[in-house]
């Protein structure tokens, strides 16, 4: 009688924790160590625990090991500490730029990673967006404690020394050839640091004017203070440059604490001063400052609320809502910014880190629900990026890179444009996407992934062919298939545009472009396939970009009424992505699969969908550091299972609908724009039955589909079995 009594007060505690979560703050619920490690070395989430306000320029970040293309600066695996980073690195794949590295350290300056590294406990690490703190002893048992909070531009660091020994400040302004710089100014408490590096330089043009900025500012006077270049350390003298060159501060044996406000900018010294007054005024204190930070998370965050969820369910949403509201980053200044397409400063606002092979499937869909106060913006700044360069970007970092394929800015442009968003220079934006499809880049025959930067920037390689046969010809440009698809498919997009805009021409052409996936499909085998410029068959594996045949199979999202002809017809269409999923096709760590389970909505089989999306949250998102399986890419696997949660998703961009799913959760509640709700409702929910019967503000939908704009003016969505 005794455990039956405990065991149902243990229950009804479970109850309370349950229901009561929306009195909680959501931030408890972010899991900044999700996606920081796996079992390959890059083929895991690539996530960082980075301290920033949503969307932040600079993010800051303790690091654990020297990070460059296809390494980031943390790793939960790594168990030394080298250091924390202002990083602008967005994703693993992708380098770093403008960034510089401190340390605390006691005694004497050690400056190699592997000579000042200590160990990592991380039961010692205290992790969140707004606010970062890790405790840790060097080899010689001296114990220091660091802790920093974030703002957009600027950070504020507060060091805790031990009662003995020297207590200094490493600071590494460069460690590559490009190089960097370091200016101590000990009467003023002041230390001013460059960094001209950029880890993908080799793959865009020359800036000559680009730099990243900072001034550091600090609560103590320095007691000495020196400069070092490679090993070489200089005492006393302030400044210095190099490939690898740094200094370092002394502060008086009887200072234990010390604080550093740090400004950052991407346009000078002075900007970086401005934005540090502006982020972290001397008024405010390093807890007032922390709590500012938490409070813009907790607004940002408290968006949508989740009734009845586990805390197993709703750390992973919450941390998945957290990573969306990191990229596109911040560029611009309080009103100006560089631009590293042009290489020079200019009056307005600025966003980069845009992964557009792989975010305009979901991550970019997700923010005109969730942050569509910042839509414009971020269509104004792939305008001003083609204006300044010549091209839309496809993956700006910060400026042209060549990475990846297609010229998907002009999905994002377009699906923004047909849901409503109109706050940016229309008929500049359309011209911009206009000239993705209907002008070749120069010597876009030899283009491959990746290219080395020579003066020319990639735009649609093989479009030259594209335009001539109806399909980019694999004897002339590689990933062929991939190419021919995608392009279609930003078309069809662009198609949209030229309708509304009535530019009938161009929408009769681009309609017919958009089909030109026709032209790659062979009906003996029933996959798309490589053909060469004479019209001959390639290999049947030959000419795709991270998938095979399976995988582009299924990559027809703006006419999938046609792909399923082409496969025989409902039956035989629901039969081949049985497969697809049953016989390990599917590969959710890679984006182009993202939208395959939707499929069956075009069959009207939601029932289908049903049974397909939680195996695949259960399998692929979990609540540990190793819980994606495969690259966040800038928010793209976040915003997939965020959508999927809600019950609907964005297969096909500018076409305004989403297909159904099933929500994970009993009762959502989305707060929209302009005090707008959009409850999400399915009280069947663990009933285990399938909830296909699907209305909208009490009307029963017919299809298995639902307005984008609908969506957007809120209401109730419900999902039920009958």
């Amino acid at each position: 009688m005794k455990n039956m009594v405990k065991s149902g007060f243990l229950c009804f505690l479970f109850l309370v924790k349950v229901m009561s979560v929306g009195a909680q703050s959501v931030l408890e619920h972010v899991n900044m160590f999700i996606g920081s490690t796996g079992k390959h070395s890059t083929e895991y989430g690539g996530t960082i625990p980075a301290v920033s306000e949503p969307f932040g320029m600079t993010q800051w970040c303790a690091a654990t090991r020297v990070n460059g293309i296809s390494r980031t600066c943390y790793h939960y695996d790594d168990n030394r500490l080298i250091g924390f980073m202002a990083t602008h690195q967005p994703a693993v794949w992708m380098g770093d730029y403008g960034f510089f590295t401190l340390m605390p350290q006691v005694g004497e300056i050690q400056i190699q990673p592997e000579v000042r590294s200590v160990v990592l406990n991380h039961s010692q690490e205290t992790a969140t967006p707004y606010y970062y703190k890790v405790n840790y002893t060097d080899a010689k048992g001296n114990e220091v404690g660091t802790e920093f909070t974030a703002t957009s531009r600027c950070a504020f660091f507060k060091v805790t020394y031990p009662s003995n020994g020297k207590a200094l400040l490493f600071l590494e302004a460069s460690r590559e050839k490009d190089g960097g710089g370091i200016q101590i100014l000990p009467e003023r408490q002041e230390i001013r640091i460059y960094n001209k590096e950029r880890h993908d330089s080799h793959l865009g043009p020359r800036l000559y004017n680009f730099k990243g900025y900072y001034v550091l500012r600090f609560s103590e006077p320095f007691a000495g203070y020196g400069t070092w270049n490679n090993d070489d350390v200089f005492k006393d003298k302030c400044s210095e440059e190099g490939s690898h060159a740094g200094g370092y501060i002394e502060f008086e044996d009887n200072i234990r604490s010390v604080e550093v406000r740090i400004g950052s900018s991407f346009i000078d010294y002075s900007q970086a001063a401005y934005n540090l007054n502006e982020e972290m005024p001397d008024t405010l204190n390093f807890e007032q400052i922390k709590e500012k930070v938490k409070e813009v998370w907790e607004k940002n965050l408290d968006k949508i609320s989740v009734k009845e969820a586990s805390d197993e369910d709703l750390d992973i949403f919450y941390t998945a809502f957290f990573r969306t509201m990191q990229y596109p980053r911040e560029f611009s200044e309080y009103g100006r910014y560089y631009s590293p397409f042009d290489d020079r400063v200019h009056e307005g606002v600025s966003y980069n880190a845009y992964s557009l092979w792989d975010t305009f499937r979901a991550q970019h869909p997700w923010l005109q629900l969730t942050q569509p106060g910042r839509i414009n913006d971020m269509i104004t700044s792939l305008i001003q990026m083609y204006q300044e360069g010549g091209w839309l970007p496809k993956w700006p970092n910060p400026t042209y890179t060549n990475i990846m394929i297609g010229t998907h800015a002009d999905a994002v442009i377009a699906d923004a444009f047909v849901n409503g968003f109109r706050g940016y220079d229309v008929e500049k934006a359309y011209e911009a996407v206009r000239k993705d499809a209907f002008c070749a880049p120069r010597g876009d025959y030899r283009w491959g992934d990746r290219h080395y930067w020579n003066g020319d920037y990639e735009a649609r390689g093989g479009l030259t062919e594209y335009l001539q046969l109806g399909y980019v010809a694999s004897d002339k440009t590689n990933e062929s298939v991939s190419r021919t698809m995608e392009f279609a498919l930003d078309d069809y997009c662009i198609a949209q545009m030229a309708k509304e805009l009535q530019h009938e021409d161009d929408y009769k052409v681009l309609m017919r472009s958009s089909r030109n996936y026709l032209n790659l499909f062979n009906y003996r085998t029933g996959f798309f396939q490589a053909r060469k410029s004479d019209g001959s068959w390639g290999k049947t594996e030959e000419g795709f970009t991270e998938g095979g045949k399976w995988t582009y199979r299924f990559c027809v999202m703006q006419n999938v009424p046609d792909l399923i002809s082409l496969m025989g017809g409902t039956k035989a269409f629901c039969t081949e992505l049985d497969r697809n999923f049953e016989e390990g096709y599917y590969r959710h760590d890679n984006e182009p699969g993202h939208h395959f389970a939707y499929l069956y909505d075009y069959c009207d089989r939601l029932d289908k969908v049903q049974k397909r999306i939680p195996a695949i949250m259960k399998q692929h998102y979990q609540n540990r550091p190793d819980g994606l399986s495969g690259n966040d890419d800038c928010g793209q696997m976040s915003a997939w299972y965020l959508f999927s949660a809600l019950g609907f998703y964005p297969v096909t961009p500018a076409s305004g609908e989403y297909a159904l799913g099933i929500p994970h959760f009993k009762e959502i509640v989305v707060h929209l724009d302009g005090g707008k709700i959009l409850k999400i409702k399915a009280p069947d929910l663990k009933k285990g039955q399938p909830l296909t019967h699907v209305r909208m503000n009490g009307k029963l939908l017919e299809k298995p589909f639902v307005s984008v704009k609908e969506i957007m003016q809120g209401g109730v969505l419900e999902f039920s079995s009958r």
